[in-house]
């Protein structure tokens, strides 16, 4: 019998070795990726049967990734594994077309009955994300809601600038020009009301963006 090929994403080495060692007496990991950029583009090569991601990413968030996934790989399986509790969160993996959610404190056990469920054509949530006791923990979903209705390249510039990458490196990286981005950045700012790119890379942080 063939067994399910899976794709792992996460900016932690650690994770992914813990990941690999985890699913390899069972899947084929068939390649790690540490940044939302290369998670899409390995996808679109690898074509594998199942995606694990984290939704804090370096240059493409795991949101904004799985939405260009689904529209090139319709058929592959997502399963978000990551910190963010909030049922923002949540809601936003499921509309970018998220089969599971786990979060990182989940047991082995648990996540190896994730990754069966999603394989098997069944949704995986933790029990208990988004409740209350676990939204105290994590980021402020008002930061989150706001970060997430932002437009897709507003938050691929929002989280390159609080990165550290210059204007002129936030173009290199997303092929556009500078006058774009800062074109975006004003438009940022309007948005969040904020005045400096120190109050971006605040926000950044704090909505869970990098």
């Amino acid at each position: 019998m063939k067994r399910p090929r899976i794709l792992l994403a996460d900016d932690h080495a650690l994770m992914l070795d813990g990941f690999s060692n985890l699913l390899t007496p069972k899947y084929d990991v068939v390649g790690t990726v540490e940044d939302g950029k290369a998670l899409v583009e390995a996808a679109i090569r690898l074509n594998p049967d199942l995606i694990i991601l984290d939704i804090t990413m370096p240059i493409l968030n795991g949101i904004d990734a799985a939405r260009e996934i689904r529209k090139q790989l319709p058929q592959v399986k997502l399963l978000f594994v990551t910190m963010h509790t909030s049922p923002t969160y949540l809601q936003a993996a499921l509309e970018a077309g998220a089969n599971g959610y786990a979060v990182k404190s989940s047991g082995r056990s648990e996540i190896l009955s994730a990754v069966e469920k999603v394989l098997g054509g069944s949704r995986y949530i933790t029990p208990g994300v988004g409740g209350d006791g676990l939204e105290r923990s994590g980021n402020d979903p008002a930061q989150a809601a706001a970060s997430l209705r932002l437009t897709a390249r507003e938050r691929q510039i929002l989280q390159l600038t609080a990165e550290g990458k210059s204007r002129k490196e936030v173009a290199y990286a997303l092929a556009i020009s500078e006058k774009t981005v800062a074109f975006h950045k004003d438009n940022l700012k309007r948005k969040l009301g904020l005045r400096s790119t120190a109050q971006l890379t605040r926000y950044a942080l704090d909505a869970g963006l990098i």
